[in-house]
């Protein structure tokens, strides 16, 4: 930095709360007021792309749950989507859908975090309770869902984990009915409120022009004016068969950017209810069979009654749910030179163990031609892509991740120089910088 004898040089962060420990901004101010910023990221580098490139292709789906750890089922969507572009994979249309509801659930949680941690750093507690009691029912959902609350690795190259539980529907309607309750508390105390507005309105502003130039997409992008989402500029899964409105500000400040995630949830809610009117049915809610543990149908085989296991259905613990071989054909790919076998078959007979073992083995498992592809997906903060390279071994060749915190990041100093030092909290809030995504 160029410091003159009228200015001095301040150090927020990593240790300053509103930097979450993760970013260091060195700012030369003149009194209270930003003359320059330099923004120093890397503080939780993980090493994402080096550490896939040493595993199989399925093995990096959980290492893609720690990018954007508010919306990792995207991720994980993302990046099987990806390899399977590569691989030249059809995904049933249950699977789909399935990816479709897992992904806007994502969104929503991402959002809510969002906003809520803002109006928190900004004095509004309250708030932050009310959007964090909201993201708890939908965590509790994507619990009863996958397995997990956070960490799912819930895709898989050819499709999803399992189908879904036969009672989600009824549970996501109760779960969306508080998810809109706590926003519209929300908003009565936050949209139309003065001091949150005088800390908002006006401040982070940036041009569509500039935000174009750096390469900034998502709700950052959209609060310009610019209608982006790759949802519908590329769309993907069942997308295009689905009705949503895209929310777009047109003073591109921090007040804008509030309130394009503020329309999305409710956007992203309306999403996950087309889909549910929508998806086909599967074949485990229409030909229901009885269910015996993992452990009965074992034995059984060990002791030679086969012909009875055909009218069985594994019950397995929650993380396995849904791999059945009900679920199966809507949810993931029937080759099973890409998908491990159902669990009745793994457990039961040797084809299906040793198609299990083939799959999980290191040098064996998927394998995809030597070729290149980029997919990118609507995250939680813009355009999230994938670019692969695989040599045709059994794990990719090249990983590169776009992160789209980054390029608003790299903008700082056009949305702060000229401000306050106040301005610095709801700006960076505004831009959700998730150090995850950012380092990788």
């Amino acid at each position: 930095m160029n410091r003159s004898q009228k200015t001095y040089m301040l150090n927020m962060g990593p240790q300053h709360p509103s930097m979450h420990g993760v970013v260091r901004l060195v700012l030369e101010l003149e009194g209270e007021r930003i003359v320059d910023v330099d923004a120093e990221i890397g503080y939780l580098h993980r090493a994402f792309e080096k550490h896939a490139e040493n595993e199989t292709w399925n093995n990096v789906v959980p290492w893609t749950d720690r990018l954007n750890y508010v919306s990792p089922l995207i991720n994980n969507v993302g990046y099987a989507m990806a390899v399977e572009r590569l691989a030249g994979i059809e995904v049933p249309e249950r699977g789909q859908y399935i990816r479709v509801i897992a992904s806007e659930i994502s969104r929503v949680t991402d959002h809510l975090t969002c906003i809520g941690a803002t109006a928190m750093e900004l004095g509004s507690l309250t708030v932050f309770l009310y959007l964090i009691k909201g993201r708890e029912f939908l965590y509790q959902l994507v619990d009863h869902l996958t397995g997990a609350r956070i960490t799912t690795a819930f895709t898989r190259v050819g499709g999803v984990k399992g189908d879904l539980p036969p009672d989600f529907a009824e549970r996501f309607r109760a779960v969306a009915k508080e998810v809109r309750l706590c926003v519209a508390e929300s908003d009565k105390l936050l949209t139309r409120n003065r001091i949150f507005m005088d800390r908002m309105e006006g401040t982070g502003k940036l041009s569509s022009a500039d935000a174009l130039a750096y390469g900034i997409t998502g709700p950052f992008l959209r609060s310009t004016g610019v209608p982006y989402d790759v949802r519908r500029a590329h769309p993907y899964a069942v997308y295009d068969r689905l009705d949503f409105e895209i929310p777009v500000g047109s003073t591109g400040d921090n007040y804008d950017r509030y309130l394009c995630r503020l329309a999305e949830i409710e956007q992203s809610l309306r999403l996950i209810e087309q889909c549910l009117e929508k998806i086909p049915e599967g074949k485990h809610s229409l030909e229901p069979k009885e269910i015996k543990h993992a452990f009965e149908i074992q034995d059984a085989g060990k002791h030679g009654d086969t012909a009875l296991l055909a009218k069985y259905a594994a019950k397995v613990d929650q993380t396995l749910e849904g791999m059945g071989k009900d679920a199966q054909p809507g949810t993931r790919t029937a080759d099973r030179k890409v998908t491990l076998p159902a669990k009745e078959n793994t457990y039961t007979n040797i084809e299906g163990l040793m198609n299990h073992f083939e799959l999980v083995m290191w040098t064996w498992g998927v394998k995809i031609p030597p070729s290149e592809t980029y997919f990118a997906v609507e995250g939680g903060n813009g355009e999230l892509g994938f670019h692969l390279v695989s040599d045709g071994g059994d794990g990719p060749y090249r990983v590169r991740c776009r992160p789209p915190c980054l390029f608003p990041m790299g903008a700082m100093k056009k949305l702060l120089v000229g401000g306050q030092i106040a301005d610095v909290i709801p700006t960076f809030g505004s831009i959700n910088m998730i150090a995850g995504e950012l380092d990788r």
